[in-house]
């Protein structure tokens, strides 16, 4: 009788304890999959891509991404939220010659031929300065290509999901990757404090955005091993800005990209 009046008044709190952990733990894996910048796309055929990496001098990864096209004319990026380690940024690019398939997810481990994504969130790098992502931002930087970026803002109770595609042309982003052991990669994409008029589409940061010539790239992509970014970097670190003018549109989602407002554009820097 005792050990049944034990288990009826103590066992309900201990359930109530574990659903309240989990509601905590789902509430705040989707309150950050919300905020923070969660959405490439790159359309493989676009003769926008080619003329961008001809522009930036990367000419000798184009014919890697003209191969993309053969398996699929759109590809949508997405970090591996799940623990799904195969969700990666294809054709990420490390050197002017060479690009890898890496998990959008930074913290990983190698497990036999594969990875084993962590707990920690970390599919963008912002706080450039802590040791944790310092020596990545110094010595392993890459490009992103891409076509098409989604955003989200708090609005109501939900959020508002905005798929920004350039005027015309195509975006290069900043981001860092590590090499494990077995020879698989991860990747984040770096982001910055919000420019003026971004913030309306993402109240707390920016994508790291690069400018589109081969000076700056090669710059970004040189391995900084002396224990300081070269001056290149830190300015574009330094100074986010919007280097194409954006046509944003409120969506319903981004792979479905229905729209459900009108577009608007947000201007580069040089053009306000």
């Amino acid at each position: 009788m005792g050990e049944s009046l034990f288990l009826f008044f103590h066992l309900p709190c201990n359930i109530l304890r574990y659903g309240t952990y989990r509601i905590l733990k789902w509430r705040k894996h989707f309150s950050i999959r919300g905020l923070m910048c969660g959405f490439i796309q790159r359309i493989t055929d676009s003769p926008d891509v080619i003329a961008l990496l001809e522009e930036v001098g990367l000419t000798q990864t184009i014919p890697l991404f003209v191969n993309e096209s053969s398996t699929s004319n759109v590809i949508n990026f997405y970090p591996a939220f799940g623990k799904v380690p195969e969700r990666q940024i294809t054709n990420l690019i490390v050197s002017g010659d060479s690009t890898i398939d890496a998990t959008w997810w930074f913290d990983a481990k190698p497990n036999g031929n594969a990875l084993t994504v962590g707990d920690r969130t970390t599919f963008n790098a912002r706080n450039l300065d802590s040791p944790y992502w310092s020596k990545f931002i110094r010595e392993r930087r890459a490009v992103v290509v891409a076509t098409a970026v989604g955003e989200s803002n708090p609005l109501g109770k939900g959020k508002a999901h905005y798929l920004m595609k350039p005027v015309t042309g195509a975006l290069l982003m900043g981001a860092v990757y590590r090499r494990f052991s077995n020879g698989l990669f991860s990747c984040a994409v770096v982001t910055r404090p919000p420019v003026e008029g971004f913030s309306q589409y993402h109240e707390k940061s920016i994508p790291c955005f690069l400018p589109h010539n081969a000076h700056a790239i090669n710059a970004w992509l040189a391995a900084d091993t002396q224990g300081s970014l070269n001056n290149e970097v830190e300015y574009i670190l330094n100074n986010p800005r919007i280097y194409t003018d954006l046509e944003v549109t409120r969506v319903k989602t981004f792979k479905s990209a229905e729209a459900i407002g009108e577009v608007d554009v947000l201007m580069a820097d040089e053009n306000r």
